[in-house]
């Protein structure tokens, strides 16, 4: 995969636009998500031991939000033989096309259909496993409990979601302690404080984190029997979620 440096906010701008996962980004993705979310790498390869134990045979995986196709090479590798098709969906075309590219370097019997669209607009069915890897925090907050609806009746009894989410704090002293050490993982892995700054500016309109609280009421009304984080480092989770 692309090993680019992310230097997009390194130089200063006079007006910062709103984050937008485009060509460039696309270019220093991988970079910029291993500088920027700690515990990233543990949440993709933890993806493929939940996929070898929860997919079943003749069901659909799907990963929403796909960006460069982690998740779904990681899904991929464990769950050969099982006659199974991962649908990959992002809406940002420079993302699914630098996807294919990564996915046709790994030989597999797994399909993968790559969808370039909406992820509100994506009818789930026969699904064990339904992935948003840092994705809903994206969407217009009043979207997220319609989407998460559609994937709960599109689950298979038994099947799992997984969520990952950059979190909000109620109590307001571990708020703002987990987002300084946040801060102080991106300067330790070579951020500026411009680079910092700006990048917050960039997303401020774009990204809404929830708490825990709100994640957990969410998914339980839509009807998850069985909730709990099963990784966090600072105010970055995954979350698991059983039908």
């Amino acid at each position: 995969m692309n090993t680019s440096q992310d230097t997009i906010y390194a130089q200063a701008y006079e007006n910062i636009s709103d984050f937008q996962f485009d060509e460039k980004v696309a270019g220093v993705f991988n970079d910029m998500i291993r500088r920027s979310v700690p515990g990233y790498g543990q949440i993709i390869n933890t993806l493929g031991d939940f996929a070898n134990k929860y997919v079943s045979t003749d069901s659909n995986i799907y990963d929403l939000g796909c960006s460069l196709g982690a998740a779904t090479l990681s899904i991929r590798r464990h769950i050969d033989n099982r006659n199974c098709k991962i649908i990959a969906v992002d809406n940002s075309e420079s993302m699914i096309q630098r996807c294919r590219e990564n996915l046709s370097a790994y030989v597999s019997e797994t399909p993968v259909d790559l969808v370039c669209g909406d992820i509100r607009d994506i009818k789930i069915e026969n699904a064990s496993m339904v992935v948003l890897n840092f994705t809903m925090q994206f969407l217009a907050p009043k979207d997220r409990e319609t989407l998460l609806s559609s994937i709960y009746k599109g689950l298979k009894p038994g099947g799992i979601l997984v969520l990952s989410e950059k979190l909000n704090f109620e109590d307001e002293s571990i708020q703002s302690l987990l987002v300084d050490l946040h801060l102080d993982f991106k300067r330790a892995n070579g951020y500026s404080e411009l680079e910092i700054s700006q990048k917050r500016s960039s997303l401020e309109h774009v990204m809404k984190p929830d708490t825990l609280e709100q994640h957990e009421a969410r998914l339980k009304k839509q009807g998850f029997k069985h909730f709990n984080v099963w990784f966090q480092c600072f105010n970055f989770a995954s979350m698991v979620a059983i039908k």
